[in-house]
């Protein structure tokens, strides 16, 4: 969809859409709509040094070329530059001359209705410039390593950065249980404790220096036992009932399509919110997005309808839904004193967790994955067809927006899964809280 939006900022730009493997036709294509004046060529196609590529687009200037790369991000990001300059130096090895190089990438000022300005041209020729005298002794070096075995490389941070490198599984070894890596938020200091011979967190030794959280980790992994502070019951107090616990899904949509939306909203198209009155009393509320219509008023008249009687409103990981609930208010004037009211009594459950426990099954992470089904027996994502955010953002898209491609069945299949998933992350943390009430007492 962005590389479409884009090619109407170049109109009457020619396509090159042979085939990616007919490198020979977009050869030939490209040359084509050179020689006929085409003010602009999207997927623009060149081969010189061993190296093809395809330009996003490639725009007719008075005196040469402009070579602009689409990117989907926000921003340039410093990955973006090389990625231009091999480009510029293909096409001018071909015989155009490029005086211009930019990335084009969407601009998170912009807002629908008024798509004008939906992208943001970043000149980044001088960058591109100071790269280019190292490119063919760069190439060349590409080329023999891909003429040799598989390169012989230590594993590190390279290996995700600037992406993820798809041979992971394969180059990275298995990593014992409570490896040190898995300490809570050590960072680049789980690089530092191997290095000093520890493997897991059961060869360290109780005066090592950790963050308090990590510490405690330490303590419940080597004592094989849950770590309750007694400062939970006084945390617990602040999660009085009558409570709602609310969990909203969105849809990011990189072009906006919904008034007042910019590229990249957190829009919420489904919620679920199980209200306890008391304990064993718990009414569930819940609505899911069905078309591409804008979702924001119908989500927020129920919203507000389901948290009217309650003292607080409970969420994992809460600055999440406030967020949420602010955008929903500017979107639903109507609504809007209503949502600050819900975002007001908004109490977040996953500090409670974080600061007051930890057991050994939690693997250095408090998310609601790792959490729920360590401390309540019974309860996990394993088995749903849909167990995260991805995959569920990525399922109400398809939802909305794919729903002719469809058949009825598929569409109830989608719907079922994604209300079980969304379910289970309101009374999760339900039961959650009735655990924690317990673990206080004890």
């Amino acid at each position: 969809l962005v590389g479409e939006r884009a090619c109407e900022e170049f109109p009457g730009g020619v396509l090159v859409d042979a085939p990616r493997g007919n490198v020979a036709g977009r050869l030939q294509q490209t040359r084509a709509a050179i020689e006929a004046g085409a003010p602009a060529i999207y997927e623009a196609s060149f081969a010189e040094d061993d190296i093809f590529v395809a330009v996003d687009v490639l725009e007719r200037t008075a005196r040469g070329w402009t070579l602009v790369e689409v990117k989907s991000s926000t921003k340039v990001k410093p990955q973006h530059v090389p990625d231009a300059a091999i480009q510029t130096h293909v096409v001018r090895r071909a015989g155009l001359h490029v005086e211009r190089v930019e990335v084009m990438h969407l601009n998170r000022t912009c807002r629908f209705p008024d798509l004008r300005n939906v992208f943001a041209r970043d000149d980044v020729t001088e960058h591109v410039e100071a790269l280019m005298p190292e490119l063919p002794g760069k190439a060349a070096v590409q080329r023999h390593m891909l003429d040799g075995p598989c390169p012989d490389v230590p594993v590190g941070r390279h290996c995700q950065k600037p992406y993820p490198c798809p041979f992971v599984a394969r180059c990275w070894p298995a990593l014992p249980a409570h490896h040190v890596s898995t300490l809570y938020r050590m960072g680049g200091k789980a690089a530092d404790l191997v290095a000093r011979g520890y493997s897991t967190i059961h060869q360290l030794p109780s005066d090592i220096d950790l963050p308090w959280i990590a510490d405690r980790q330490r303590r419940a992994v080597q004592g094989d036992r849950i770590i309750v502070e007694p400062t939970l019951r006084e945390a617990l107090v602040a999660f009085r009932r009558p409570h709602a616990v609310l969990d909203f899904e969105t849809v990011q949509l990189a072009i906006p399509i919904w008034n007042g939306c910019r590229p990249y909203d957190q829009v919420p198209a489904q919620f679920s919110c199980h209200v306890v009155s008391k304990p064993g009393n718990i009414a569930h509320h819940a609505w899911l997005a069905d078309g591409p219509g804008d979702p924001r008023p119908e989500i927020a008249a129920r919203l507000v309808e389901a948290c009217r009687n309650v003292a607080v409103v409970v969420a994992y990981n809460a600055p999440f839904e406030a967020a949420v609930l602010r955008d929903l208010a500017d979107a639903v004037p109507e609504h809007a004193a209503a949502l600050a009211d819900i975002e007001a009594r908004l109490v977040d459950a996953l500090p409670l967790v974080r600061e007051h426990v930890y057991h050994p099954a939690f693997g250095g992470s408090f998310s609601l994955k790792s959490v729920l089904p360590a401390l309540v027996l019974g309860l996990g994502y394993d088995g749903l067809e849909i167990a995260g955010g991805g995959v569920a953002s990525r399922e109400l898209r398809r939802l909305m927006f794919e729903g002719d491609t469809l058949s009825a069945d598929e569409r109830e299949h989608i719907r079922d899964a994604l209300l079980r998933y969304c379910a289970l992350d309101t009374l999760g943390v339900v039961r959650l809280l009735e655990r924690l009430e317990a673990l206080a007492d004890a």
